[in-house]
């Protein structure tokens, strides 16, 4: 009989292979694309083998089923680590939320939507862009963000809110229309628009 303080012997290393095989096939492009919207084009591909790596490594720790917000909330800290390097950053300000959506590298296809968006607060701005360019619903952005699913869908509600009052205020006529926040220059819209409603 097994010592009830022993939990469960992890699975033998060809299923670890098999899983890692599957999370990468199914995942890969999807982290890639992140790091590619966020990042300079130079470091997207180690930025995106980071991830990959801190995976394997802590591969007891991803959920099953919720392995893309996992990845998702890990290339948020990653990413903000990679940005750090070679600033100093004074501890007392150091931001609670991880600003991964960096307005350097965005590109839109207009520019009334890059001064709403530039407008709202770095955390407002990675909700709305999770749900647009990431396609994330409640459950995911709430994996990533690391809080509850009311608390999320509580957040895309008011950052859809203040972009609104944003667009509004910079002398748009109406919310940008569906398919405006883009991906890099000559891409392809990668989601809805980020006030589109449910």
């Amino acid at each position: 009989m097994p010592d009830a303080q022993h939990e469960a012997s992890p699975p033998p290393t060809g299923e670890w292979d098999a899983w890692f095989e599957d999370l990468f096939r199914s995942h890969a492009t999807a982290l890639h694309r992140y790091f590619a919207r966020r990042a300079a084009a130079d470091d997207v591909q180690d930025l995106t083998a980071e991830v990959l790596t801190t995976a394997w490594r802590r591969r007891a720790d991803v959920p099953a089923g919720a392995e893309l917000p996992w990845l998702y909330r890990t290339a948020g800290f990653v990413l903000a680590n990679h940005r750090r390097k070679g600033r100093p950053v004074p501890v007392a300000e150091v931001p609670d939320d991880v600003d991964d959506a960096d307005p350097a590298h965005l590109v839109l296809a207009d520019e009334q939507v890059r001064a709403a968006l530039g407008a709202l607060s770095a955390r407002d701005r990675r909700v709305l862009l999770l749900h647009a360019w990431d396609g994330l619903g409640g459950a995911e952005i709430a994996e990533v963000l690391g809080i509850g699913r009311g608390g999320a869908d509580a957040a895309l509600s008011r950052a859809r809110a203040r972009l609104r009052e944003a667009w509004a205020t910079g002398g748009g006529t109406a919310p940008p229309a569906p398919g405006a926040v883009t991906g890099r220059a000559g891409g392809a819209s990668t989601g809805t628009a980020a006030t589109q409603t449910r």
